[in-house]
Formats: structure tokens, C-alpha cells, sequence
């Protein structure tokens, strides 16, 4: 596919609502053009831009997941989970927050680890560390 044809269909796929109004907007002003019935133009409008778009639009928008937001940080260490909350809250500042961490982690059983040539500890503070660069912004 060339360049000029991967973005037309680039385009068609990410940003059809555009072009579908693009389309009934052409369509109504054509209408009244080619039938000489003046009031089909308000009509395609209508119900091409208040009814048709509207409809497709919610028949094509993903089905969000169940759990949404609520489960998206959550590690699955409920002392970990509380720990950012506190954090995140404003109840411990950023010194106590990492070391809190860190005995947390020194804590951490090592039955835990998936894969023994990663540290299970550089895991989870990483992932820290981007909560709290999130937490931040």
C-alpha cells in the first residue's frame, strides 16, 4: 500500500465520524440539487447528523472493562495499595513514603518472584516511582 493510500485508510478507520459527516453534509446539500425538493436538505441533515451518526457512533464505541479504573494502579499487596494511597492523599511526604517502601520490600517474601533473574524489588519500585511521577502531574 503507498503512502497516500495507508493514510486514506488510516484516516477512514480512526476518524470516520469526520467523514461520515463530511458525507451527509455533501449528500444534504446535493439533495435539493438533483430532485429540485427544496426540504430534503434540512431532512438529510437531520437525520443523517442527529439520528445516523449518534446511532453508529455508540454501536462501534468499545465496551469499557468491568472493573474501569478502580483496579488499574492496585498491585494486589494491600500494604502497597495503602501506602500510595497515603501518599497520594498527602497524609506522608515523599521521604517517608520511600522509606516506608523500602521496608516494605526488605519485608517481601521471596516465594513472590515469577521470574528469578528479575528482582521483584526494581519491579515494584519502578512501578513506584511512575505512581508517584503520575501522582505529580
Amino acid at each position: 500500500m503507498t503512502g497516500l493510500a495507508r493514510r486514506v485508510a488510516w484516516n477512514l478507520r480512526h476518524r470516520w465520524r469526520r467523514v461520515f459527516a463530511l458525507c451527509v453534509v455533501g449528500a444534504g446539500v446535493a439533495a435539493p440539487l438533483l430532485t429540485g425538493i427544496w426540504w430534503w436538505l434540512p431532512l438529510v441533515w437531520f437525520f443523517g447528523l442527529f439520528i445516523a451518526l449518534p446511532v453508529l457512533h455508540v454501536l462501534t464505541k468499545p465496551v469499557p472493562e468491568d472493573d474501569g479504573d478502580e483496579g488499574a494502579h492496585a498491585t494486589g499487596d494491600p500494604a502497597l495499595d495503602a501506602l500510595r494511597e497515603r501518599y497520594a492523599n498527602g497524609e506522608i511526604d515523599e521521604r517517608e513514603f520511600e522509606r516506608k517502601l523500602d521496608r516494605l520490600l526488605e519485608t517481601e517474601d521471596a516465594e513472590t518472584v515469577d521470574d528469578p533473574a528479575e528482582d521483584v524489588a526494581d519491579r515494584v519500585r519502578e512501578g513506584v516511582r511512575r505512581e508517584v511521577e503520575r501522582l505529580r502531574e
